[in-house]
């Protein structure tokens, strides 16, 4: 795993783009398509930004998979993460193949149909983030680091869905569903790369917690130290509680 800090949400939105961009063209150039796992929330809206604006991406190419989705809320609502994938990445770029988590629908069998998709072959570029909690994915603590279920149905901690009223998608906690659908742990770590974007100053205490403490089921996102091929992008507020000396400073 490797540590990068940028100024500013601005440059770290560039250079993760950018870094995400020559994993989707090395892909495409070596196997004729590119396999992504896409994530949401307010943390991703200026790297997709600069995603989608990178030219000459041959994103007819790319198939993406859905990371998470809450379970019973409808697609027009303003949360909805299939609603955020279409506006902000697939209509954007015209992706022709994506997996949407249709959270509206019976969720043992949605796990199971996009469980076997994404199973069929290796993903080549995932992108997640961490929650103020340590999520990985709608993996709360103490997330599960066993299950080789590819998408679990999981609950919700207060801490969640908390941070969703704090982003400003909901109104009030009791609006926040208390269950979703998820990407496990280790479907995430089967990834060939893993792309992880984290800024913000609400993110610090969880950025030190996964990266300077143990690697442990309370912290997911810890786990990512495990993968040879993580870069974990931060701005200088996130990063603001790392002692260590990180690898790369931009």
């Amino acid at each position: 795993m490797r540590i990068e800090v940028f100024d500013d949400r601005a440059s770290l939105s560039r250079a993760a783009a950018l870094q995400a961009a020559i994993g989707i063209r090395r892909a495409i150039t070596q196997k004729g398509t590119a396999r992504i796992i896409a994530a949401t929330g307010a943390s991703q809206i200026e790297f997709f930004a600069a995603l989608t604006s990178i030219p000459e991406m041959e994103w007819r190419m790319v198939e993406m998979f859905h990371l998470d989705e809450y379970i019973g809320l409808p697609i027009e609502h303003p949360a909805s993460f299939r609603k955020y994938l279409l506006e902000r990445l697939i209509q954007k770029t015209g992706i022709e193949k994506y997996h949407l988590l249709d959270g509206e629908a019976d969720p043992t069998v949605v796990c199971r149909e996009v469980g076997h998709a994404i199973t069929a072959a290796s993903v080549d570029v995932a992108f997640v983030g961490i929650g103020e909690n340590g999520h990985l994915a709608f993996n709360d603590p103490p997330a599960d680091f066993e299950t080789e279920d590819p998408y679990l149905i999981v609950a919700l901690d207060e801490a969640c869905r908390s941070q969703q009223v704090s982003e400003g998608w909901f109104s009030l906690l009791s609006e926040v569903p208390e269950k979703a659908i998820s990407m496990s742990i280790r479907q995430i770590l089967k990834s060939d790369e893993i792309i992880c974007v984290a800024p913000d100053a609400r993110k610090a205490p969880a950025v030190n917690l996964c990266f300077e403490g143990e690697i442990s089921p309370m912290a997911p996102a810890s786990i990512l130290r495990n993968h040879p091929k993580t870069t974990v992008f931060l701005d200088r507020d996130s990063a603001r509680l790392l002692n260590r000396k990180v690898i790369s400073e931009r």
